[in-house]
């Protein structure tokens, strides 16, 4: 090989074809690393890995973005507890879409910075020699050596490649997951913050598009709940239990629905508190969408449009309601004695799941309260809801 071959195509000696199939699995690799080591498992500790898996993920995000787990588990948990307030570390609702999308890293970095934020949030991370002496001491040690390594197999290109996996995890993970995944995107629960699942299938970002499920239930090993939807992420953690690398501690709320159970009792109530954001989703269904379709045939024109407005805003999260839609749901309620009810106990739902932290018993009751006006309401939807409420219960007391 001439030295201009070399300068040209590197060792490798790879077409562009093959250049391309290498650049998406080394990204491809970072993604894993980041989604599965340094979220699911260091920051929410939704499952277990072995050792040997966790060191190759540490010294490949060494290589390939520069982070430490430290500072990237510590900065993330602290995202969670402050959540769109004025301590989220990038949080659009607050600093700004363009600010967090583009200078998502930058923000990183400020954070990072923090020895507050590293001291309390950012317990149970590695601090063994090799992280103290090589991965934290040389931080740009690593993304140096992979520009080097890069150079010498794939020549000139190989700048290319190593550009593009010093932008892959600052753009999608630092810009879009934390930008976009808190303004754009759908929503499957009323989680207490902005997050939206961006797009059903988490392939390009490892599942990390699923990023209203994973606020919701943050402990959760695996990000996809609906059917439709894919996460990437999960595959790789299956595999990796397949090979015994990899052990499952959460996916989410653990409940059965059991037919013949009628009693509204201690064990149903602690089902619904554990399950109680896919309780709201599913009243949102099952009780608010039919009646509103049905105040929807006997309105007259105006209030249509204004119930047409309102349903997509009635069951939202209350942080997220803008005064105009505060407005529309008022007129709506003051429109329809049945809107008014359905809201009033969806309201009413929403203060019993608050009480969870105090006496159970008076959760319990709060319950049945809230099912017996279901029930005597005249509204077979709602009757038909707080029926399956009483059906709930945690797998260990469920009848076999």
């Amino acid at each position: 090989m001439s030295i201009l071959d070399w300068l040209s195509h590197g060792f490798a000696d790879l077409s562009l074809l093959q250049l391309g199939i290498v650049t998406l699995i080394v990204t491809h690799t970072t993604i894993v690393s980041v989604t599965v080591y340094l979220h699911r498992h260091s920051a929410h500790r939704a499952l277990e890995l072995h050792p040997v898996l966790q060191h190759f993920f540490r010294f490949w995000l060494w290589m390939t973005t520069g982070m430490g787990t430290l500072e990237w588990t510590a900065i993330h948990r602290k995202h969670h507890v402050k959540c769109e307030t004025e301590e989220d570390p990038h949080s659009p609702v607050v600093k700004g879409l363009g600010e967090i999308l583009w200078r998502g890293t930058e923000n990183y970095r400020v954070e990072a910075q923090n020895q507050e934020t590293l001291e309390k949030y950012g317990r149970g991370c590695p601090d063994d020699w090799i992280e103290r002496n090589v991965y934290s001491r040389f931080t740009t040690g690593g993304i140096a050596s992979l520009l080097i390594i890069n150079v010498l197999l794939f020549g000139g290109l190989g700048l290319t490649l190593w550009a593009i996996q010093m932008m892959w995890i600052p753009f999608f993970a630092a810009g879009v997951i934390n930008g976009i995944g808190h303004w754009w995107g759908y929503r499957n629960f009323e989680c207490p913050d902005a997050a939206r699942n961006i797009v059903p299938w988490g392939i390009l970002i490892g599942g990390e598009e699923l990023h209203n499920n994973h606020h919701t239930y943050p402990n959760s090993a695996k990000l996809s709940v609906k059917w439709f939807e894919l996460d990437i992420g999960w595959f790789w953690i299956r595999l990796f239990e397949i090979l015994g690398l990899a052990k499952v501690i959460s996916t989410g709320p653990v409940v059965e629905r059991v037919a013949e159970k009628d009693v509204l009792d201690k064990d149903a109530a602690w089902a619904l508190l554990n399950d109680r954001f896919h309780v709201m989703a599913r009243y949102s269904k099952e009780v608010v969408r039919p009646v509103m379709e049905q105040e929807y045939r006997k309105a007259d024109q105006a209030t249509r449009k204004l119930i047409k407005k309102t349903r997509r805003v009635l069951c939202r999260e209350s942080s997220l309601v803008g005064e105009r839609d505060r407005d529309r749901i008022n007129a709506a309620v003051q429109s329809s004695a049945d809107i008014a009810l359905i809201h009033e106990l969806h309201e009413r739902l929403l203060e019993i799941w608050s009480k969870r932290g105090g006496n159970m018993e008076e959760v319990i009751n709060a319950l049945r309260e809230w099912c017996l006006e279901a029930e005597e309401s005249g509204m077979q939807t709602l009757h038909d809801f707080a029926d399956t409420l009483k059906s709930y219960a945690t797998p260990h007391t469920a009848p076999a």
